[in-house]
């Protein structure tokens, strides 16, 4: 059989669930998505790429500043949908809006729920050193990511591994995920999980200052935190009184009574920095207002040697 779907999702981890469900058997009846916003330094109007993608598919767009909004609401329940798929949308429904698929709403989340409930649980798992993540259908409810567990599919988050790239990857396993949970439910094969409250654990909305460097901290923590910085805020220190943002840093040993922040070795391979314990070797950095150098260049540009110290504000520095 064929569905009557509504989607609903804004940012780009959206796109290929909705790309997968244009491409589908099943009819998307609408798609909405967040307001056009001032973006870039010219501050012009910019449609999150939902809409970029929906405007060559020939299907309404919807685009409610809040979707609270009755009129909205009203305008959705007039589809008389099946299904509301909901990837990443960026507003909390309401239950009015819950209420009005014939089978439920559907929510498609980043996580290996209960883990890792909220906005940015991508981050989080690599800034906590998570040894994998992965993509969990559910059934929604008012409260935040709190719904029955339909289907999971589960990610290793591999060492080199950056926030941008699990990211990607999640993002096609969550458009195959739910094309095998909708699958699922024509066959009524789906076993809804009650999520365990007592593994909950919230994965909140980063923040610029969640990119600042704690040199107190072990190397792998420092490396953790770079790497789920990415692609924003981004992981940052200060070097002789000016910002410097790192891109990318592997860890190293180093001795435990090593001074944190401080320049062990500068080589063509990078500048090793100890931490509170073991060393992060720098490979590519940007100082503020610059571009992104590899290790090499920075080094052409910037004098660094060996005890200059790497801190946590401009002022120590």
């Amino acid at each position: 059989m064929s569905l009557n779907i509504i989607f609903m999702g804004s940012p780009d981890f959206a796109v290929p669930t909705l790309k997968s469900l244009l491409a589908s058997k099943h009819k998307v009846s609408a798609i909405v998505t967040q307001p056009d916003r001032p973006k870039g330094r010219g501050r012009a109007m910019a449609p999150p790429p939902v809409k970029v993608c929906a405007l060559t598919a020939n299907v309404p767009i919807f685009q409610p500043e809040k979707a609270s909004d009755p009129e909205f609401i009203a305008s959705i329940r007039d589809l008389q949908p099946d299904l509301l798929v909901v990837v990443a949308y960026g507003q909390i429904l309401k239950q009015e809006l819950l209420d009005i698929p014939k089978y439920f709403c559907m929510n498609v989340h980043s996580s290996l729920l209960p883990k890792y409930r909220g906005a940015a649980p991508i981050n989080w798992a690599v800034i906590n050193g998570e040894k994998e993540t992965g993509i969990t259908t559910m059934k929604m409810v008012s409260k935040l990511d709190a719904g029955d567990i339909l289907l999971v599919q589960r990610l290793p988050i591999r060492p080199g591994d950056n926030a941008q790239m699990v990211h990607d990857a999640l993002a096609e396993i969550g458009a195959e995920l739910t094309l095998k949970t909708i699958e699922h439910l024509e066959k009524d094969e789906l076993q809804p999980i009650v999520q365990d409250e007592s593994e909950v654990t919230f994965a909140p909305k980063l923040n610029k200052e969640d990119g600042l460097v704690d040199w107190t901290r072990s190397a792998e923590e420092i490396s953790n935190r770079i790497r789920g910085a990415q692609p924003w805020p981004g992981a940052y220190t200060f070097l002789k009184g000016r910002r410097v943002r790192i891109w990318k840093a592997e860890v190293r040993p180093g001795d435990a009574a090593e001074q944190f922040g401080v320049v062990a070795e500068v080589t063509s391979a990078g500048i090793e920095v100890s931490a509170g314990r073991g060393r992060i070797l720098i490979m590519e950095l940007q100082p503020e207002g610059k571009k992104r150098l590899d290790v090499k260049s920075f080094l052409a540009g910037n004098a660094v040697k060996i005890g200059d110290v790497f801190t946590s504000n401009a002022d120590s520095s």
